[in-house]
């Protein structure tokens, strides 16, 4: 142990939400005084914050917590795979301390136990937005925890329960904080953002003057008056979704919908348990772009779901091609333990879920390809990120990041990092632009 200040090597593994979890870990520790090191062989102590939804993130967590334990010895484990912890513990039976996720407050009383802080809590200072694990410019704004649906494919719910909305509030209060220290993009996740609220029946509360109910339009609404990028993540396509695209075409919030589909066939979805249906849900993308021409639709699929047969296969290229999606994620099924469609009849062999994601890929790829090539010309706005031997890269309003493509900008001036600029789209590949700043 170290003399001086305790260090912490820490790991954060899984979705946004898993992320929020450990910057909320991370602000609580560098409060109490604790350093966080960026390796295992330079730390007191390790924490893994893993995930747990699909095997081969369950894999990358297994094999870094065995990667900890061999270069350090002594690992917390929290996160939505500590919610298996008699399996942890048994294949990692000299582990500190499990915990499930969203645990902050079992992870310090772990840490206290086997490494203590060393000064008091409330005369040090953290910085007012807390601690981040992304840059600076972009922050994620978790509005709940949980989810109310029972998706066959999916054991979220028994990982993080039920809906448990913030209070609007606080979320509002939490996005000030950020957009005053200098934040210029904020992305809204949860596990059903258009759900937001149902669990405590819309509760009204007060946020600087206005009454704002607890709900997704008001929640847009507002955080569309901070004057900075609002991207929204993981909204299911409830009717109410509608009433945002005005906000999308107003300039409140960007005109991006990241929205989980899952698949297109009616009877994989109605085994699946998902909300939507494929003729409803074509009808609403042709009015939500009759009403907002620059949306930019984020989706994600499963293909070689349980009984998925070549011809519902053939339905969800079908949709692919009348949807025209901006951007897609795909995943082939993963059986993980505690899915109710584990048990479902006529699994797809592995061969095949392989066949078929690949070729869902090569249709999107080909749409994604000749819409981005149509943005060539047009004038954009790019929030810059990093450098590179060729210039800067950046993402416009229609790329969020780690998931989307990158904006390519080559340019004879010094561009500023976390700063907005005017570019022009000079070429385009499959996923990424390429640009020259404007003169």
């Amino acid at each position: 142990m170290s003399a001086a200040t305790p260090r912490i090597g820490f790991v954060s593994l899984g979705c946004p939400k898993a992320t929020v979890d450990s910057e909320q870990i991370i602000t609580q520790l560098s409060a109490e005084g604790y350093a966080i090191v960026p390796d295992f062989d330079n730390a007191d102590m390790v924490i893994v914050n893993t995930c747990g939804f699909i095997d081969s993130a369950v894999e990358e967590s297994l094999d870094t917590i065995d990667e900890a334990l061999h270069q350090n010895g002594r690992v917390i484990v929290t996160g939505c795979l500590g919610e298996r912890a008699e399996m942890i513990n048994n294949r990692f039976p000299s582990l500190l301390a499990v915990t499930g996720p969203h645990a902050r407050d079992e992870v310090m009383r772990a840490v206290h136990q086997h490494l203590p802080a060393l000064h008091d809590p409330f005369l040090d200072l953290v910085p007012k937005q807390g601690v981040r694990l992304t840059p600076r410019h972009y922050a994620y704004l978790k509005i709940s925890e949980g989810c109310n649906h029972r998706c066959s494919f999916c054991i979220i719910p028994s990982l993080r329960g039920d809906l448990a909305s913030r209070p609007i509030d606080e979320v509002m209060d939490e996005a000030q904080i950020l957009v005053d220290t200098g934040t210029r993009e904020i992305l809204v996740i949860s596990q059903d953002t258009s759900a937001y609220g149902v669990d405590c029946k819309y509760s009204t509360r007060f946020w600087r003057g206005q009454a704002l109910q607890t709900r997704f339009l008001d929640l847009a609404r507002a955080l569309g008056q901070l004057g900075v990028w609002v991207r929204l993540h993981y909204v299911y396509p409830y009717p109410h979704v509608d009433d945002v695209i005005p906000l999308m075409a107003d300039g409140a919030i960007l005109p991006y919908l990241d929205m989980p589909m899952q698949h297109a066939s009616p009877r994989v979805l109605k085994s699946m348990k998902r909300p939507g249906n494929r003729d409803r849900m074509l009808e609403r993308i042709l009015t939500w772009r009759e009403i907002c021409p620059e949306l930019v639709i984020r989706s994600t699929f499963i293909v070689g779901f349980p009984g998925e047969t070549e011809s519902e296969f053939e339905e969800l290229l079908d949709f692919l091609e009348i949807a025209q999606l901006d951007r897609v994620g795909c995943f082939t099924y993963s059986a993980v333990e505690g899915a109710t469609a584990n048990a479902f009849a006529n699994p797809v062999p592995e061969a095949l879920k392989q066949e078929r994601y690949h070729r869902f890929m090569l249709k999107q790829q080909a749409i994604s390809a000749q819409k981005l090539q149509q943005r060539i010309g047009q004038q954009m706005t790019v929030l810059v990120e990093t450098s590179d031997a060729q210039g800067y890269v950046g993402r416009s309003y229609a790329d969020a990041p780690e998931i989307d493509g990158v904006v390519h900008i080559s340019t004879d001036q010094k561009l500023s990092l976390g700063e907005f600029y005017r570019v022009e789209i000079s070429a385009a590949d499959e996923y990424d632009l390429y640009a020259l700043t404007n003169k």
